[in-house]
């Protein structure tokens, strides 16, 4: 076998369903990241606003990198049943944070990757291996490299595992042959991501207002919610799928295969007033492998907080009352207003 044919072999073992190779070149889309971040629609995710240059090339992030190896994995399991789903007494978290922190699982199997390349090569390589984490434009490189197209909701869609699909990649000094896949699907006159999203951040096709989005509202916003968008955001309490839950490439998704995914039952539409209940320690210990920890104690009962005033049932004021008396000014504030759309 080959040193690509190797190398592509490594890459099935180590359970990446998509994979691309290809020359390292500079973003063409580091125009349209400029003129998204001067409209403000980045709020207050400074981080990219710090790795803006180092995103125009990514051998400003390795000056000797000569080539980028873009992975795909799929992490679908099932969908929230509607009874679950539209229960407003439940809490919604995004799929991929039903298991441990995807960073950790993914990078964890670039890095054995970046391994197996060096033995297949017979030499050492340098390498830099990001997993949603560094100022890298992953989405622009892997649609590249065949592993799909950008979507209306701005999420990269593969024509057979749909968008339920984590990415990462390698820069690596060494030059490969280049190994891709034709692009199929589009999505044509489809608009549902974009009709369907309850804050309307999808403000056009590919073009996302992220101070909208219910994800960096509950993830990346640390600061107060704007009380218009709390009653948009229902039940959602980490993250968001609805752009992909209704997206029609995600009919007809099939399961992961990896087991590190498998999902924690307790994370899927878990009880408000359960959660509610939650001290700093225990959230800690509970969140402790989970992305959800990316949002603190503080943050993630604000948006307990949101969603029992959203609620608005007299069933949740004893949790409301609780989170009224938490020591984070934050909670507290929220609980505040949740406490007065139960009293409406």
């Amino acid at each position: 076998m080959d040193t690509l044919g190797q190398i592509r072999e490594f890459s099935k073992r180590l359970g990446f369903d998509l994979l691309g190779i290809i020359p390292v070149q500079p973003s063409q889309q580091t125009e349209q990241l400029d003129q998204w971040l001067k409209a403000g629609m980045a709020g207050e995710m400074e981080w990219i606003h710090r790795g803006q240059d180092k995103r125009e090339d990514p051998r400003k992030v390795l000056p000797q990198a000569k080539t980028i190896i873009m992975v795909g994995v799929n992490y679908y399991n099932r969908e929230i049943p509607k009874e679950l789903l539209n229960d407003p007494s439940r809490g919604i978290i995004a799929k991929y944070a039903w298991f441990d922190d995807y960073h950790d699982i993914v990078k964890g199997r670039l890095e054995k990757y970046v391994e197996k390349i060096s033995l297949a090569l017979g030499k050492s390589i340098n390498s830099k291996v990001y997993v949603d984490t560094g100022p890298f434009l992953e989405r622009e490189f892997a649609s590249k490299a065949g592993l799909g197209f950008i979507g209306n909701n701005t999420n990269l869609i593969n024509y057979k595992t749909g968008s339920y699909v984590f990415l990462g990649e390698i820069l690596l000094d060494t030059e490969l042959d280049s190994f891709t896949n034709k692009v199929i699907g589009s999505c044509g006159t489809c608009q549902s991501c974009m009709d369907n999203c309850p804050t309307s951040a999808l403000v056009n096709k590919k073009k996302l207002d992220a101070r909208r989005c219910i994800s960096y509202l509950t993830i990346e916003l640390k600061k107060e919610i704007p009380e218009e968008l709390r009653p948009l955001m229902s039940n959602r309490i980490y993250g968001c799928d609805i752009c992909q839950e209704v997206c029609p490439w995600n009919s007809k998704a099939k399961n992961t295969s990896l087991t590190e995914f498998d999902i924690k039952e307790d994370l899927v539409a878990p009880s408000l007033i359960d959660l509610a209940k939650l001290t700093k320690e225990e959230f800690n210990i509970k969140f402790k492998n989970s992305p959800i920890k990316r949002t603190k104690y503080r943050g993630f009962m604000r948006n307990v907080a949101v969603a029992l005033g959203n609620w608005a049932s007299k069933e949740a004021l004893t949790s409301v009352e609780k989170l009224i008396e938490n020591q984070e000014d934050l909670v507290s504030s929220h609980a505040i207003w949740a406490k007065k759309q139960i009293l409406l």
